[in-house]
C-alpha cells in the first residue's frame, strides 16, 4: 500500500442514462476501481453483491438475476434497474484508497446526470461520500440524500447480511 499522496483524477466516466432514476455516489474509486477502469473493482467490495440483493429483494423481477461479473453485465444490470453511478469527488489528493486521507478536493459536477435522466433519489455509499454530496452538491442539486453504510471492505463492522438489509430497506427500486 502506498503511504503517501497521489494527486487522483476521476479516470472514467459516470454510468447512467436518460432513463436512470436512482443515483448511487461513491466518494472515489478506489485502487483496484482505478485499475479496472470501473466502479467497485475491488474484490473484497461488497457492492455487486448488495445491488444485486436490493433488485432481487424489490420484486420487480419475475427471478432472480446472479450477482454480475463482468463490466459488461454490470452495467446492464444497472441500465435495467435505472440506476446511475457516479463519484461525489472529481479530483483529490489520498493515500492509497483511504477515504480518511482525502484533501484538496475537487466535486464533480452532477448537473449532467440530473438533466440528462429522470433522477429522482440519491443514495451515498459511505460516510465519506454523504459528506461530499452534503458540502458540494446538495444544495446546487435540490436533492436530498441517503446515506448508507460503506460496502468497502474496509467497513469491517457490517457483515454482508446487514448491509443487505439497511440497503434493502431504504432503497426503492
Amino acid at each position: 500500500m502506498k503511504s503517501q499522496y497521489e494527486h487522483i483524477i476521476h479516470p472514467f466516466p459516470p454510468l447512467y442514462d436518460n432513463n436512470s432514476k436512482i443515483l448511487i455516489l461513491g466518494s472515489l474509486p478506489s485502487v483496484k476501481s482505478r485499475e479496472q477502469m470501473f466502479f467497485y473493482g475491488h474484490p473484497g467490495n461488497r457492492f455487486w453483491k448488495v445491488i444485486t440483493a436490493v433488485i432481487n429483494n424489490s420484486g420487480m423481477n419475475d427471478k432472480n438475476i446472479e450477482v454480475p461479473v463482468t463490466i459488461e453485465d454490470k452495467k446492464q444490470m444497472l441500465h435495467n434497474n435505472h440506476i446511475a453511478l457516479w463519484d461525489t469527488l472529481y479530483s483529490c489528493d489520498i493515500i492509497g484508497s483511504s477515504d480518511s486521507s482525502i484533501k484538496n478536493v475537487v466535486p464533480t459536477d452532477l448537473g449532467q446526470i440530473i438533466s440528462n435522466s429522470r433522477i429522482e433519489r440519491v443514495y451515498c455509499n459511505g460516510a465519506a461520500s454523504g459528506n461530499y454530496y452534503k458540502k458540494y452538491q446538495q444544495k446546487v442539486l435540490g436533492i436530498e440524500a441517503e446515506v448508507l453504510p460503506s460496502t468497502s471492505p474496509a467497513n469491517a463492522a457490517y457483515s454482508l447480511d446487514r448491509l443487505i438489509g439497511i440497503w434493502s430497506g431504504t432503497i426503492n427500486i
